[in-house]
């Protein structure tokens, strides 16, 4: 499921439609005890818009009937914007606004 490339931790999810699709985890926090991901698509990680940042999309870690983990989408309004909330905060400290 996932696969570290030089501490980028990148993970291939399947769709709705069965599309494989790459991501990298830029992300990870614990809220109320769930574990959520942020990630980008991998062909974006290197391109970002001009103010550096690049939408990113939230994820929930789950198991699956067979135990196993499982990432799905947060489909509930208040628990996706709490934690992106929380994620907007984390990235937020992550920049350095005196550096140049």
């Amino acid at each position: 499921m996932n696969e570290k490339d030089n501490e980028r931790e990148f993970y291939t999810l399947v769709d709705e439609d069965g599309a494989e699709i790459e991501f990298e985890k830029i992300g990870e926090a614990e809220l109320g005890g769930v574990t959520y991901f942020a990630m980008i698509p991998a062909e974006a990680a290197d391109e970002t818009d001009d103010g550096g940042f690049c939408e990113y999309v939230v994820l929930r870690l789950e198991k699956d009937e067979n135990g196993e983990d499982s990432l799905v989408t947060v489909d509930d309004d208040d628990e996706f914007d709490n934690v992106a909330d929380m994620f907007d905060d984390m990235f937020s400290e992550e920049i350095d606004y005196d550096a140049k």
